[in-house]
């Protein structure tokens, strides 16, 4: 068992927020092979606090989509207060800060990675989301282990958000400067796992069975969260390696779910770049994957799943 606050979990696998991907039928699908805590897309405070209408989207749900995250990024205290009052009107099961996301874009603004450079600034904001959140309300956060090679300060950076009273930590083995390439810095990982009572839950590298095993074996976390390891992959939650008529079967509901989520139109244009992913590895699709990229209808998309 995996206890965050007052969440209690039964697995200690967790399906990590994407950006483009976490939507109600990735995390469904998931749910269906054992994700048991699953996030939606993250959500930029600013966009939160203007109720932009694809934000809003992003927190539909329904009542199985349970337990439910959702993961906030922003720097500055007006947007991330905003953003809390908006969140209020909304039941899930956990709150998550984003210190982590690397993208250039983000880290210009001052927001995610960015904010290990400056970890007083941290320890106030999650101070502040952590009083103005509701009470019962679980809070972590998730960092990566330093803005580069010659600044990993992730024992220092967890230390803080400890102090500020956070449920649990969520850390990446990578650098901000990393991104998603090299090697994950398991060392880093275990060295917060030593210095913290709250949970550490891990991540990077996590494609295989395997790798998950080798995550808690070097650094004793708590909890695993698969993030792209997840993408054409349910199986990575269950253990299992599918034959080809189940992968067939799976990229077929998950089309007819974002179908039935979206609308043809969307639904065909959303579930294309999964069409890739499911068929990773796979022999003699080349063919395929070309036409899945111009695919507009149900129909086009089905001829060529049946295909594979």
């Amino acid at each position: 068992m995996l206890k965050i606050g007052s969440l209690k979990l039964k697995s200690n696998l967790i399906l990590a927020p994407l950006a483009g991907i976490s939507d109600l039928p990735f995390r469904m699908l998931n749910r269906s092979f054992g994700a048991e805590l699953g996030f939606v897309e993250m959500i930029n405070c600013r966009s939160m606090g203007f109720k932009s209408k694809r934000t809003l989207q992003m927190l539909k749900t329904h009542p199985e989509d349970r337990p439910l995250g959702v993961q906030l990024l922003g720097c500055e205290e007006e947007y991330i207060l905003k953003a809390l009052g908006v969140l209020k009107k909304y039941e899930f099961d956990l709150l998550d800060f984003n210190a982590a996301c690397p993208a250039k874009k983000v880290a210009r603004r001052g927001e995610g990675a960015s904010l290990l450079r400056d970890p007083k600034l941290l320890h106030k904001l999650l101070k502040l989301v952590v009083k103005h959140s509701k009470k019962s309300l679980p809070i972590t956060v998730k960092i990566r282990s330093g803005w580069d090679k010659n600044s990993v300060n992730a024992r220092e950076v967890a230390l803080l958000a400890e102090d500020a009273g956070v449920d649990g930590l969520f850390i990446h083995g990578r650098t901000k400067m990393q991104g998603y390439s090299g090697d994950v810095d398991y060392k880093a990982i275990a060295e917060v796992k030593k210095a913290l009572e709250i949970p550490v839950i891990a991540s990077g590298n996590i494609f295989t069975a395997e790798l998950i095993k080798k995550m808690f074996d070097e650094t004793g976390c708590d909890g695993v969260a698969v993030a792209r390891g997840a993408l054409g992959n349910p199986w990575i939650f269950s253990g299992e390696k599918p034959q080809k008529s189940e992968t067939v079967r799976v990229m077929l509901k998950h089309m007819n779910d974002c179908i039935a989520f979206y609308g043809e139109k969307v639904g065909v244009m959303k579930f294309r770049k999964f069409f890739c992913w499911y068929t990773a590895g796979m022999r003699k699709v080349r063919q395929l994957r070309e036409k899945s990229s111009r695919a507009k209808t149900q129909a086009q998309m089905l001829e060529i799943i049946e295909g594979v």
